[in-house]
Formats: structure tokens, sequence, C-alpha cells
């Protein structure tokens, strides 16, 4: 009978207390730190199945863990669907039936991961069963998160240790290598699977046949995954460590949770201040605010979205109500639809005041036509028909002959002073540029991303425009692009003035070109592959350190990885609190430089974030709807409103201390009037008078 894993880590030289610098191992059992037989999960589909893009700023508790586990990774439908609990010879089994393309297999692998961030030295032992000798197979451990951890498995007719450290190349992860040798099993056959780590030795025995040994310190903690890029049978899963690494653990956890109890002890708790329904016209995340009546309030549009498909590149704004925040509807144009409620994209309407009256108008495209609304009846005030569709790019054909409208931004392209003008893009491929009266200014084609950012680079009093990869000036003109030299597309981009005194830069999250820094002549100072990155905000989070700090989020084969930037684009942290998409908004919620950031409104997995990734507020469980987000400051005290709803209803949390009064942080935001799913949100620091 083979001796245990862990004595023979304490046996080997590699793994010997000398080498270690560290006391040898105490005596005593190990302590089960996982013991997972997937018994009490019900049999069939744990993955959450199809979820898309809703959840890039939706939270869907479908995507929470489930028992001991979360599915960490998806991106076509197929991954999305690909773990289920299966029944054999009256055992469970957690089965991975998706078989990843080799293209996506450079990029990311399906997962399911479980256990602490804080597990450090521990041993795993588990028993696998791939269908085929194709494709990779096994666990992982040390799981920072699913772009940062160790492998341990098997790659064909070889048997790895590996290390996945990020990026190396557009959509590509670097893997290492540290340890392999050739091994024969059989497809269908299940393998033996024992891993143990300590310090930065790492082990793993496949079967009574291959030993594996490293040494690498790139993670000293983190969790534990299974993982397969073809139909994989796993077993039950046990980890243990030695009494005196599960005290530190114990410990770690502990000092964790008393951090966290802290900083929520610190702040004002949320209490809600305002509860509206919305039935049969509510809708996800597409809310707009704006001051519709004149009354120096802010008031709410709901827009509701029309999909033409295929998917969402069709899409039209249907419904439109504006209410206010004491629930009085104050008009309604289109049909309302309770079947209307989701949406995955951008559709165009904003509320603005174009007219300078102190009343926000209504404006939007419909039915082709772009249209300027009074914004306390809804009475047309003007309209023209939207462009016709461009031809020669390589869209997908319309079934249109004018463009139903992606977005809506206002600017000052002429020198008024005042953002009056009008920018209307579609899907990705194009922009057109309107004054007040809509009459049009120009139009340019080019790779436009998600949702442009206007600011004058040049100090002429005139805006120009970071659409897509490129900058284009305030007649429409391309100043620079990087449209040949960089795949995929700009998620949320922004021009910040990151450190006082110094030249504004240029942030976009590419998507599945990661994120980059550039200066405003276009020349790209800082490039990090960090998969699939989006949702950048940037705000003074860190008051420790000079200058603003950029937080982001990842999704599409990655999702739920946060990463923190210095004011020089230098990335300082990363961990992965949650298995989907965010806004990422951030949120003044003392009055006090430092401010948060949002990750969800779910009671136990959401709250407000601090620049190293602290939960420093929760939510309330107190039946809130969960399934958006905004922030607003709504009851006037410089300090922001978290503005929470679902289709049904909408609610609007404040500080428990409120309202304050005094010389408050008041930071400089993106107007009210440009809103997107995809925004790159910029906070500027400012004081109250």
């Amino acid at each position: 009978m083979r001796p245990p894993l862990r004595a023979l880590l304490a046996a080997t030289a590699l793994f010997s207390a000398a080498d270690r610098g560290q006391p040898g191992h105490e005596s005593g059992s190990p302590v089960i730190l996982l013991d997972d037989d997937f018994g009490r999960l019900t049999p069939g589909m744990f993955s959450p199945g199809v979820v898309g893009a809703h959840a890039e700023y939706h939270y869907l508790p479908a995507l929470a863990p489930k028992g001991n586990w979360v599915v960490s990774t998806f991106l076509s439908d197929g991954s999305q669907r690909a773990w289920r609990v299966v029944r054999e010879n009256d055992r469970a089994l957690m089965e991975q039936a998706y078989t990843a393309p080799l293209e996506e297999r450079s990029r990311t692998h399906p997962m399911l991961v479980a256990g602490d961030p804080a597990w450090a030295d521990y041993e795993l032992e588990t028993r696998f069963a791939p269908a085929t000798t194709e494709g990779r197979s096994g666990v992982v451990f040390r799981y920072r998160h699913d772009r940062a951890h160790y492998f341990a498995g098997v790659t064909g007719g070889e048997a790895r240790l590996e290390k996945v450290n990020e990026g190396a190349a557009f959509r590509k992860l670097a893997e290492t290598v540290l340890a392999g040798r050739p091994f024969s099993w059989k497809a269908g056959d299940f393998v033996r699977l024992r891993v143990g780590v300590q310090g930065d030795a790492l082990r793993a025995e496949f079967g009574d046949q291959v030993v594996l040994e490293a040494r690498d310190a790139t993670f000293p903690e983190g969790r534990i995954g299974l993982t397969s890029d073809v139909p994989t049978r796993f077993d039950r899963v046990r980890v243990t460590a030695e009494p005196g690494a599960a005290r530190r653990f114990e410990s770690a956890r502990a000092q964790r949770e008393a951090d966290e109890e802290a900083r929520v002890a610190a702040n004002p708790r949320m209490v809600p201040w305002r509860k509206l329904r919305t039935d049969g016209f509510g809708v996800g995340r597409n809310l707009r605010f704006g001051d519709l009546d004149g009354d120096g309030r802010l008031d709410v549009l709901v827009g509701q979205v029309v999909h033409h498909g295929p998917k969402d590149r069709h899409s039209e704004l249907g419904c439109l109500t504006a209410l206010t925040l004491d629930g009085r509807i104050l008009w309604q144009s289109g049909a309302p639809d309770a079947w209307k409620d989701g949406l995955t994209n951008d559709v165009a309407f904003q509320a603005h005041d174009l007219d300078g009256d102190g009343r926000a108008e209504a404006v939007y495209c419909r039915d082709q036509e772009l249209v300027v609304a009074e914004g306390s009846t809804g009475r047309i005030l003007r309209k023209i028909p939207t462009p016709l569709v461009p031809e020669g790019d390589d869209r997908p054909k319309s079934p249109f002959p004018r463009i139903l409208g992606d977005s809506l931004l206002f600017c000052d392209l002429r020198g008024t002073g005042k953002p009056r003008d009008i920018v209307l893009k579609d899907r990705y491929w194009h922009l057109w540029a309107f004054t007040d009266a809509l009459e049009p200014l120009w139009d340019v084609a080019l790779r436009t991303g998600h949702y442009p950012y206007a600011y004058d680079v040049d100090g002429d009093g005139r805006d120009e425009l970071a659409v897509g990869y490129s900058l284009v000036d305030h007649d429409g003109r391309i100043l620079w692009s990087h449209d040949r030299n960089l795949q995929d597309h700009a998620d949320g981009v922004a021009v910040v003035p990151f450190e006082e005194g110094a030249p504004a830069r240029l942030l976009c999250a590419a998507s599945d070109e990661g994120i980059f820094f550039a200066d405003l002549g276009g020349r790209i100072l800082r490039h990090l592959q960090l998969g699939h990155v989006q949702n950048p905000s940037t705000a003074d989070y860190r008051p420790d350190l000079p200058g603003l700090e950029t937080v982001t989020i990842n999704f599409w084969g990655n999702q739920g990885i946060v990463h923190f930037f210095d004011a020089r684009g230098e990335p300082y942290h990363d961990f992965e609190p949650a298995q989907h998409g965010s806004m990422m908004l951030p949120v003044n919620w003392t009055g006090r430089p430092g401010e948060y950031w949002v990750l969800s409104p779910s009671v136990s997995e959401g709250g407000l974030f601090d620049g190293w990734g602290g939960r420093a507020v929760r939510f309330p469980a107190d039946g809130h709807p969960d399934l958006c987000y905004d922030v607003r400051d709504l009851t006037g005290d410089c300090r922001d409103e978290i503005v929470v709803w679902d289709p049904y209803e909408i609610w609007v949390y404040t500080q428990s201390d409120g309202p304050r009064s005094g010389r408050l942080y008041k930071p400089k935001r993106n107007p009210p009037w440009n809103a997107s799913n995809y925004q790159a949100t910029v906070s500027l620091p400012g004081w109250s008078e």
C-alpha cells in the first residue's frame, strides 16, 4: 500500500524542513478542509445554462456557488452547459460534458472551483476519467483566479505540472510546463491523482506510475478546482492539511473576516430611501436619470428594448416611461410589454437639457427616427429620420434601410460652451454627429467599440471623441487610430488626468486585447494582456497612493476577475470575488476621499468594495431587487445613493447617517446624460463649497 502523499512530502529532500527554512511537520492527524463526493448536489445540470451577455452588467443568482462549487469560466453556449452531476454505480460524479474547440483552449478552460483563497499548504486527492486521450484534464490548485493558478493533469499521453499566469498575447494564456513525463492511460478509465503543495514545493502523483515535482513560488495560496477541455468525469474530491497549516489558514480567514467587520462598522449602513413599482414597463439595466419636470430633482426614464435579431444585433427602444422618484408616472410613449424586460446591449436614449431651460428633454431613437421630446410630457418637439445604413462594411445585413441607433452621447463639437451636440452610433461601424436642432455635422466610418468619450484634448474649447481605438477631432477627422493593429473592440474608453499636473492619458478596456494606456498622440504606453477586460472605472480608490486608480472586471472566458491599476497603469492587485461582470461604478459613500466601487446588489456576493478589494459596505438582507444597480447623488448632500432594480421594482438606498452638511467630498463624474451599459466611468476629485 502506498503511503499518503503527506508522508512523501515530509520524507523527500524536495520538501525537507531544512530546505524550506521552516519547522518540520507537526504531529497529529490531517485536518479535512474539503471532502465532497457530490452526493448532496441535485443530479442534472450544474452549470447555470446559457447566461450570455446579460451577466456583463446584471447580477444573476444562477452564477452563484452551489454547495462547495462554482463554475469559474464559460465562453460559448456549449461551455455554459458543461458541468452536470451524474450517477454511476450508486455514486455521484461531476461530469464536464463539453469539448472545447482548439482555439478556445488557448485562452480559457472549462473550470469548477471550490475552497478558500487563504488555503496555502495542503494535499488534494481525486480521480478523473477523460473520455478521450486528446485535450487537457485534471485539477487546478493554489488558484488565485482562472488565469492565475497551477495545473496538474494529463495532456494527451503526458502527465504535467503547469503554471498558468495571465496572458502572453492576444487571446493567449501564458501556460508554463513546470514538469512533465510520458504517462500511459486509457480513455474512460479513472486516473488517481494526488497533489501536494508546501511552500514553493509542488508534487503530483498519477496513480502508481508517475511522480512530478517542481519548485515555484508564484502562487503561495489559493483554492482548488476541476478542469478539462474534453468530456471528463470527476470522482470524490478530498483536501486535507497538516494541523499547523490548517491553523494558519483558520487564522488568516478569521483575520480576513475581522478586517471586513471593522470596515463595515466604520461606514454608514445602507437604508432604503425610495421604493417604486415598475410592473409591466420595467427592464434590466436600462434606466436614465435627468430633471424632466424642472423641479430641481432627478427623474427616471425607463426604456424597454425590442430585439429584431439575430441576438442583439438589431435592437431599438420600445416603450419609454418617465416617472419621478416619488413613483408618479409623468408620461409613457409606446406600448409597455412585460416580456421586454431583458437586454444585452445599449439602445439610443438619454435625458438631457439640450436647450438650457432647466428641464431635460428625452432624446431617443425609435422607428428609424431620431427624436427630441419634451421631458415633462413626452410631446415630440422635433425629429428626423435616422441615417441610412452605410454600405460596404462587414456588418451583418440589416433588415432595415436606416439604422436603429445603438447609443447617444452629448458633447461640445462646435465650441458653444455647452454639450449641445449629439453623437449617434450604430453597433460597431459608424458614427454621426448632429446639432441640437438635428442638423447633420459629419459622419465617420471606423471601429466604434461600444461607447465614445468626449474630452477637449487640444484645449480649443471643442471636444474630441475617443471612439473605439481611435481619436476623432471635433470636425470628424480621425486624428489617429489603432484599428489596424489591435483586434476585437473597445469595451470602455476614457481620457483621464490620472496625475495632477501631468498630461491626461487615454485608458481603454479592450475586450480580448486586455487593457492599454496611451498618450493623447496615440502612442501606447502600457498594454497588458489580462483576458477579456471591460467596464473600467477610475477614481481616488487609494488615497494613500498618488493620483487616481483604475479598477476593471473581466468577462467572456474569464468572468469575474478584478484588476487594480495605479495612476501609471501598473497593476497592483487582482482577485476574483464572484463569477459575473459588473458596471464597477465608483461610490462616494462617506463624503471623504477614498471612494468605493459596487460589485453587485447581491447580499452574499455584492456590496461596496475598497481599492484593495475589501468589502466595506454590505447590502441588507431585506428583499431588495438585485438584478441591476446605478449610483447617483439623489438627496443632494454630495454623497451617492445606490439605485437597485429589476423589472418590477426600483429601490434607492442612502446612508444611515444622512443627510450630511458641511464641506464634503464631491467628485466630478460622467454626466448623467451620457449613460451607457459600456461606459468607462471617471470620478475626478472635488469638494463642496
